[in-house]
Order: C-alpha cells, then structure tokens, then sequence
C-alpha cells in the first residue's frame, strides 16, 4: 500500500460509512474516486492524512454533513467533487490563511447547502484567480487545467457575490435552481475566460448588464426563470456563436438592432 496513488471504486455498490482511506501506509493518494456507490455518513476527517490528495470524488453517494471546510488544509487538492449527497447547511469561509489554494474544480451540485454566497469563500481560491503561466503551451491533463464552479440545484439565497469576478481563468459558473436574488452584478463582465454562465431557476430581477457583452469567450448564456426585464444587449462578439436562452422572465426585449 505504500505505493498506491490512484484509488478508483467508482460505479459499484458500495455501502456503508466512507472507509478510513488515509492512515500512515497510504498517504501517498492523490487521487480517490467514489463517485457512484450508496455510501453514507459523513466525510471522515482522517482524509487530512492524505497530504498528497489532489483529487476527491465522493459524487453521486448518500454522504451527510455540513461543507467539510477543513478539506481546505489539503494544499495540493485540485478537485472537489461533492454533487448529489446530502450535504446540508452553509459553505462558511475558511479560519486558515491558505486554504484550498489549488482548488479548481468544485462540484457541490443537487445537495441541501442553503445560505448567502460568502465572498470570503471564492477568494481562497487563488488557483482560479489565474492559471500557471507554466501550463501554457503544454500537453496536460483537462482535470488541471478546467476551473470550474457548479453550486446549483441547492437552497442558496442571497445576492450573487462580486467577488467571482476576481477567477479571471473560470471556464464554467453554475448558479442555477437556487433562491438568488438581486441583480446580476456588472462586475462579471470581467470573467474573460467564461464560456458557460448558468444563472436559470433563481430570483434575478433588473436588467442584463451590458458589461456581459465583453466575454467574448462565453458560448452558453442561460437566464431562463428568473424576473429580469429589458433588452438583450449586444456587443462586437457578443450573441455570435453564443447560445442564450432568456425564456419565462417577467418582460425580456428582443436584441438592440443597429440603425
């Protein structure tokens, strides 16, 4: 066991309590995958043994708990992924100076998280403030270099931060089927690497900024169930090649049309 890395139990029928994977002869993991099975209780904090942990997939379980904020000690954890448990209860922002600071993907979609979206939350996340100029022009695994961020299909309430506008290098925002509120903050317009923005099934009222229009990367737009009002902005690239669905909001004009 002392040189296992990759454990992957994915798709089985696994029950129980989450076995204590990390303990001095396997702290070498860097990757571990349930994703898949039926087990349950909650997220065993000897997990922290694992100083090497680069990669947590526990989705698609009966897992309870509250966020495992302590998760964010793991200095070299690059993907979280949490969806469809029973995760419950707020995502409280981190007591530690460097937390999750290689985090850039994190699924806690179809859970129970209910709360405000802290921004304390999304600005431990230095890893998808900007990617390694190291990366550039190398041949590496997707998984290190996609940042990605899906909190929907939860209870959140609350405004949308304007702190996210700081993870200038997010490929994917998914806000959707949460009880959001307010208007969408201008500040996202600054997310130039966005190509999937999902803010459908909330309560966003006021109008589409036009900021938006300077992601010229963005490819899927959805604002569909939500009580926005005004026009479609448009810009140099913005509603080309961009699929954008606004439907069931209170009153959505057509696109400005150029005299």
């Amino acid at each position: 066991m002392d040189s296992l890395f990759v454990l992957d139990l994915r798709s089985n029928s696994f029950s129980g309590s989450l076995p204590p994977l990390c303990s001095r002869t396997t702290s070498h993991l860097r990757t571990i995958v349930l994703n898949g099975n039926q087990f349950e209780g909650p997220v065993p904090m000897l997990l922290l043994n694992c100083n090497s942990l680069e990669i947590l997939d526990v989705g698609n379980n009966s897992i309870i708990g509250t966020f495992p904020t302590w998760l964010g000690t793991l200095q070299q954890l690059q993907v979280l992924i949490l969806k469809s448990n029973k995760f419950h209860g707020p995502i409280s922002a981190c007591q530690t100076e460097f937390c999750f600071p290689m985090l850039r993907i994190l699924d806690v979609s179809r859970n129970k998280f209910n709360g405000s979206l802290l921004p304390q939350v999304f600005k431990n996340f230095i890893a998808m403030i900007k990617l390694d100029d190291t990366n550039k022009g190398q041949d590496i695994d997707l998984e290190r270099t996609m940042t990605v961020i899906d909190l929907s299909s939860n209870h959140f309430d609350g405004v949308i931060p304007k702190a996210l506008k700081d993870l200038s290098s997010l490929w994917l925002l998914n806000l959707s089927h949460n009880d959001l509120r307010g208007d969408i903050p201008t500040e996202l317009g600054q997310m130039n690497m966005l190509e999937v923005l999902d803010l459908s099934w909330n309560w966003l009222t006021g109008k589409i900024p036009r900021e938006l229009t300077r992601l010229n990367f963005l490819a899927v737009f959805n604002l569909s169930q939500n009580v926005l009002v005004g026009p479609i902005p448009q810009g140099s690239q913005f509603m080309l090649n961009l699929w954008v669905r606004v439907t069931n909001n209170y009153k959505i004009l057509p696109p400005f049309q150029k005299n």
